[in-house]
C-alpha cells in the first residue's frame, strides 16, 4: 500500500532532508531509521530536498508500506512517539500506486520569515532578523519573480539540472504581527533559489533584478540565511 506522508519538522540541526551517504543526520535518514524499527525497510520518496537549516511544515513523501502495517492512525502516532521532537508526522494518507511525491508534485510553496529588530535566543533559529526592512520595496520588487524565467543567476553553482528555467505562478510579501512574510509558488526550485531570490530582494534594486532575471547582467547575490525559509505545502 502507498501512502504520503505530510512532514513538519525543524532543520537547525539537520544536514538537511535528503539522506547521505556521509551523514544519518538528515530528516529521511533518522526517519528511514525509525521506519526500519517497524518493520518498514522500503526507501521514503519526498517532494523536494531542503538543504541543511532550512525547515518545513508540509513536506510531502510517499513510501510502500508492507501488508502487515495498514493501520495508518496507528503508525503516525507510533512514529511520532519514536521520532524526535524535531519531526512530526502530520498525516500518512492512503495515495494510488502510481502516485509521485516527487515527479507528480504541481505547485511548490514555500515561506521565508523576516523580523526587524535585535535577535533573541528563542527565535534566532526560525526567523532572519534584520535592523530595518524596506517593506514596500519588497511588497513591489517581488512582483518581479512572476511568470517564466531563466533562474541560472538564481542557482547555487554545481547545480546539475537540464534546464534552469522555471515558472513562478505567484508571490506575495505580506506582514503578520511584527513579521514579514515572503511567499514564492512555483512549479520548481532550483538549489538555493529562494534563498537567492531573497538575498537579491534585500539588497538589490529592481532594475539590477529585472537584468539578473533576463540574465542580461549578473550581479553579485548572498543567499539570505536558510533559518527563515520553510517549505510550507506542496500541490498535487
Amino acid at each position: 500500500m502507498r501512502v504520503c506522508l505530510i512532514l513538519a519538522y525543524n532543520g537547525t540541526h539537520f544536514f538537511g532532508s535528503q539522506t547521505q551517504k556521509e551523514s544519518k543526520n538528515t530528516v529521511l535518514g533518522v526517519l528511514e531509521h525509525v521506519l526500519a524499527q517497524l518493520g518498514i525497510r522500503e526507501k521514503v520518496v519526498a517532494s523536494g530536498r531542503t538543504d541543511r537549516g532550512v525547515h518545513a511544515t508540509g513536506q510531502a513523501c510517499h513510501l510502500d508500506l508492507p501488508d502487515f502495517w495498514q493501520d495508518t492512525l496507528k503508525l503516525k502516532r507510533v512514529l511520532n512517539e519514536m521520532l524526535p521532537k524535531t519531526i512530526r508526522v502530520r498525516s500518512i494518507k492512503k495515495v494510488s500506486d502510481d502516485f509521485h511525491a516527487r515527479y507528480g508534485a504541481k505547485k511548490r510553496l514555500y515561506r521565508y520569515v523576516i523580523k526587524e529588530g535585535a535577535s533573541n535566543p528563542f527565535e534566532d533559529a526560525f526567523v532572519t532578523f534584520l535592523e530595518k526592512i524596506d517593506f514596500e520595496r519588497l511588497q513591489k520588487n517581488i512582483k518581479l519573480f512572476e511568470g517564466e524565467h531563466d533562474f541560472v543567476f538564481f542557482m547555487k553553482s554545481g547545480s546539475d539540472v537540464k534546464t534552469t528555467v522555471r515558472t513562478l505562478f505567484k508571490t506575495r510579501a505580506y506582514r503578520y504581527k511584527r513579521y514579514s512574510v515572503l511567499t514564492f509558488e512555483a512549479n520548481g526550485f532550483l538549489r538555493t533559489q529562494i534563498r537567492l531570490m531573497v538575498g537579491a530582494l534585500l539588497t538589490k534594486n529592481a532594475q539590477e533584478i529585472t537584468e539578473l532575471l533576463a540574465c542580461e547582467k549578473k550581479h553579485k547575490i548572498k543567499p539570505a540565511p536558510s533559518n527563515g525559509l520553510y517549505l510550507a505545502r506542496i500541490k498535487y
